[in-house]
């Protein structure tokens, strides 16, 4: 089985787990193949209306998620219409209500600031109800602790958790990490992937080299 085929459930009998590509339809949301979504309490095919929030498409602004990413429950990805614009002496978002205040429609959009997109690299695991905040990038192999608030870029195999998050440690070695960056054995071909499993989980890289 592939993920082109369509699967929507990784697992016969649960529910709870989808393989997330396959329930996405919004155009401004790209995930990789076998990323999946755990939901205990919501319908995980709703991922997109329950976890994207505040993603409009007049901002324009995209969720990027990487291959093989293990989301936990609740997780939530915050957009820039979240964001009430600083520049403003007031926080209250007066182009959003244009028709009261008789303001260009046009201009709806400088009602926040647009700290861009959310970017999230392969391998990441988001812990139970973190929170990713616009504009934030997460590098590869990546881990964020249960209820971390990301409000920076987290490098890749970095551990950050807290509010607002902040590093815990590496994963790796430095040397590790620069190998397992350049091996990028996310993106082989899946027999190759199978083929490799048992020193992928055994965390001998020396034997995929």
């Amino acid at each position: 089985m592939t993920v082109s085929e369509k699967k929507i459930y990784p697992r016969t009998g649960d529910m709870e787990t989808v393989y997330l590509k396959n329930v996405i339809t919004r155009p401004g949301i790209t995930v990789g193949d076998f990323t999946m979504y755990n939901d205990f309490r919501k319908d995980p095919r709703d991922f997109q209306q329950n976890n994207v929030l505040y993603h409009y498409p007049v901002n324009h602004d995209r969720l990027v998620i990487g291959k093989f990413c293990s989301i936990a429950c609740g997780a939530k990805f915050l957009f820039n219409s979240a964001n009430h614009t600083l520049r403003s002496l007031s926080t209250y978002p007066f182009p959003i209500f244009f028709e009261e205040w008789n303001l260009d429609a046009a201009e709806v959009a400088s009602a926040w600031d647009n700290k861009g997109d959310i970017i999230v690299g392969n391998d990441v695991w988001i812990g139970y109800e973190a929170v990713i905040m616009a504009g934030v990038t997460i590098g590869d192999g990546a881990i964020i602790g249960t209820r971390a608030v990301v409000t920076k870029d987290v490098p890749p195999y970095t551990i950050v958790g807290g509010v607002p998050a902040k590093p815990l440690r590496k994963r790796f070695p430095e040397k590790t990490i620069s190998e397992l960056l350049a091996l990028k054995w996310w993106d082989w071909p899946v027999d190759r992937i199978q083929r490799n499993l048992q020193a992928i989980q055994a965390g001998e890289i020396y034997a995929l080299k």
